[in-house]
């Protein structure tokens, strides 16, 4: 350690180095790390890194990553340091070992002459970096004061994923330099291309120049929402050169990021459908798909044809990408046209394959033995599963967690990326003025939630387990910036779900650590969505009155509130209890820092009725994927929205929805009413009827309103008006729709039913 003597003096050559600068002038970073490491252990000690210190490296491996230091150390102070191979004090020293146990695993000391980072390979040493990065001040200065700490950190994840489809939505090489670089700094290593799709083919395949002429193009995208079916009328396309994915390879490499390139088959593939016709069923004509959606025409199964194409375009990616996967897709595969080929069905027979499904797992398996003879391994979302599994396959599983359950159980590897944690395209907030996205509601804290090893699994099936992977699907995703909003920072609690060891989690410390983080989102001017710091509502029942519950987790801001649907500023109310819920009318509130609003505004009506806050018994429960925190969601006042992205609407595919509350005493009964959706494109359909009973003992019931029709899309509200009747309980039975009719969004399939806010008047 330095004498005090010692210190004094290099404190006194870094001041005349900064111009006079002063010692209480020099900014300090903070121990705040996203995502945590393993072991974090302050000291006393800083470190004071000035235009004298230097960068040691002992090997080149290491040049790439001390450029990069050095390249975010120029951009803090306006200078580089002098990257040497050897030096004693006032140095930052990187080495990298040849740990294979645990590569990505690094130590980081920081003392107050020097910083080592003990890499156990190289993309150790790059990550104990990307750690120290986060320890700078962000403050622009000629000098900089670190932390004194010591760090012990390793991932708890082999696979660590960010998805990016620049199918619907073509994507610039700088910005997904700027993705990549996002995800090396919260220690991501996987990057998952999507690149190939109905609404678009985005990479050159030299042998056959129509995928850029005419697959890579459309005449026109959908614009607004699904159900609207509107279009825009301009062309749209663009596609990745095989010199700029090249580009983007080494940029990732350099990055500790492995490139997964996704060339969907059998489905998804309209677009090279147009430009090639010849490899689907029916030999078109086709265009590259304009809505969104699944369309029935895919490869053709029956035809030799088809294999030659995919093998050959396979032969130009293999090249590209030297990871060892190759992404298949392998979901969403519509069965219709293959049912209707003679070509299919003369594949079925001599394959002796029982069903369609077999066809697929035999068009998977057949392009599996392919790509393993080139030395690549598939992955595939979890409909590769349907027929038999591929010997050495990944399974994606995205359609909840039992595809990777199953996967697992057969001993075979799996990423996790189910739709209700991992689907960043889903909203983050149930604000009026968020910008169009898919559907459903995922917000941070949810994301931070998720536990990626399912509990089914036994600890040797777990093993197979290598990780998880956010999805950004981009059909409302149109531009740089929205995809940046949607990721960010959801993506920040992804990473250390992945990362950090599952017992340190704890989310009300990372969103102390977040608030701190954002500055260093702001820096690298990331479009982050700030729904985090707004102010949350969330009902909680007590002695059968409601309350409504306000926070907002911004430092040092203050809530005021409304409930005369005036708008909310630092002289109305100021937040200091639940507020109850005792008639019909809107709570508006509003987070305040320094009497200035931070973020959007809160705004919730409450509908007031006999129901408000009663027991609630489900007889069957709702499905996973749209089942609200708590039965008395059905009866909280609030109507939820059409895009039923706000955790109020219960969904039913396999089951009827039928739900009994208890208003605790007889009452006059004049009036129920329930809301349903129908959104067909969306496979949401009307249900086929609807009845409602009332009852005095919870034993006899007496059915009061029926209705078998319903018209109209969007929202509908099913209200029964009829005379008084006296009651207890009341019964509402929605019985769903049944199987999607031939021609329709998911022909064959169930329909859902979604029903949301029983009223009692």
């Amino acid at each position: 350690m330095k004498s005090v003597n010692y210190l004094c003096l290099v404190i006194a050559i870094a001041l005349c180095s900064c111009s006079s600068l002063k010692q209480a002038d020099i900014p300090k970073g903070q121990i705040s790390i996203i995502p945590l490491p393993a072991s974090v252990k302050p000291t006393a000690d800083s470190f004071l890194l000035d235009k004298q210190t230097v960068i040691v490296i002992d090997n080149a491996q290491d040049e790439p990553t001390a450029a990069l230091l050095n390249a975010w150390i120029k951009e803090l102070t306006g200078y580089e340091l002098s990257i040497n191979h050897s030096g004693t004090d006032n140095a930052i020293f990187l080495h990298s070992g040849n740990d294979t146990t645990q590569p990505e695993g690094y130590s980081l000391k920081v003392e107050n002459h020097k910083i080592n980072i003990t890499g156990n390979s190289a993309a150790g040493t790059f990550y104990g970096v990307q750690t120290l990065m986060q320890l700078l001040p962000l403050s622009k200065s000629a000098a900089l004061y670190i932390p004194g700490v010591g760090i012990t950190d390793s991932p708890r994840f082999a696979y660590r994923g960010l998805h990016l489809d620049a199918g619907r939505h073509f994507f610039p090489v700088s910005f997904v330099k700027k993705y990549i670089d996002l995800m090396a700094f919260h220690k991501f290593n996987t990057f998952h291309w999507h690149l190939t799709e109905d609404q678009g083919w985005r990479i050159e395949i030299k042998k056959y120049p129509r995928l850029q002429e005419i697959a890579s193009k459309r005449k026109e995208t959908m614009k607004g929402k699904y159900s609207d079916n509107q279009y825009d009328g301009k062309p749209y396309g663009g596609y990745y050169t095989q010199e700029e994915i090249k580009e983007v390879v080494k940029y990732a490499q350099e990055r500790f990021v492995t490139i997964i390139p996704e060339i969907e088959m059998p489905g998804h593939s309209l677009a090279a459908l147009a430009a090639y016709p010849d490899l689907g069923c029916t030999g078109g004509p086709y265009e590259t798909g304009t809505r969104w959606g699944v369309y029935d025409d895919v490869y053709c199964a029956g035809n030799d044809s088809v294999f030659v194409f995919l093998q050959n375009v396979l032969d130009e990616v293999i090249p590209l990408f030297p990871g060892k996967y190759i992404h298949i897709g392998g979901d969403e595969c519509p069965k219709v046209r293959w049912e209707k080929c003679p070509k299919c069905q003369a594949r079925m027979k001599l394959e002796g394959l029982k069903n369609e499904h077999a066809l697929q797992s035999y068009f998977i398996q057949r392009m599996e033995k392919y790509l393993n003879s080139k030395g690549k391994q598939i992955i595939g979302w979890d409909e590769i599963l349907e027929g038999g599994l591929a010997p050495n396959a990944t399974v994606m599983s995205w359609r909840g967690i039992q595809g990777g359950i199953a996967a697992a159980k057969q001993h075979h590897d799996v990423v996790m990326t189910p739709g209700d944690f991992c689907y960043f395209d889903h909203y983050q907030s149930l604000g009026p003025n968020e910008p169009l996205a898919i559907g459903g509601f995922l917000p941070v804290k949810k994301v931070y939630e998720y536990e990626p090893i399912p509990a089914a699994l036994s600890a040797d099936e777990a093993k197979y387990i290598k990780g998880a992977q956010a999805n950004l699907w981009s059909e409302y995703i149109s531009n740089n910036d929205y995809m940046e909003y949607m990721v960010y920072p959801r993506a920040t609690a992804l990473a250390e779900v992945l990362w950090s060891p599952a017992d340190k989690r704890n989310y009300n410390d990372f969103l102390e650590r977040l608030k701190i983080h954002v500055a260093h989102l702001d820096k690298k001017k990331v479009n982050y969505a700030k729904h985090i710091f707004e102010v949350t509502g969330q009902q909680t029942f007590k002695d059968g009155k409601e309350f409504q519950v306000l926070d907002s987790k911004l430092q040092n801001g203050k809530i005021f509130f409304t409930t005369d649907s005036t708008a909310p500023t630092p002289q109305s109310t100021p937040y200091t209890e639940p507020i109850a819920i005792n008639q019909t009318g809107t709570i508006r509130a509003q987070v305040f820092l320094d009497k200035k609003p931070f973020g959007n505004e809160y705004n919730q009506h409450f509908i007031y009725h006999k129901a408000l806050g009663r027991k609630v018994k489900l007889t069957n429960e709702a499905d996973a994927s749209y089942r609200p925190v708590a039965t008395t969601i059905l009866v909280d006042g609030i109507r939820g929205n059409e895009s039923y992205n706000d955790n109020q609407w219960f969904g039913y595919k396999d089951k009827d929805f039928q739900a009994i509350v208890d208003l605790d005493s007889v009452q006059d009964i004049s009036n129920i009413s329930i809301r349903v959706l129908q959104k067909k494109g969306d496979w949401i359909y009307a249900p086929g009827k609807v009845t409602f009973s009332v009852s005095e003992d919870g034993e006899h019931y007496k059915e009061v309103f029926r209705q078998t029709t319903f018209n109209g899309s969007g929202i509908i509200t099913v209200n029964g008006v009829f005379n008084t009747f006296k009651g207890r309980y009341v019964k509402a039975d929605v019985q769903r729709f049944g199987k999607i009719p031939a021609g329709a969004e998911g022909a064959g399939d169930q329909a859902w039913l979604m029903v949301n806010e029983l009223e009692v008047h």
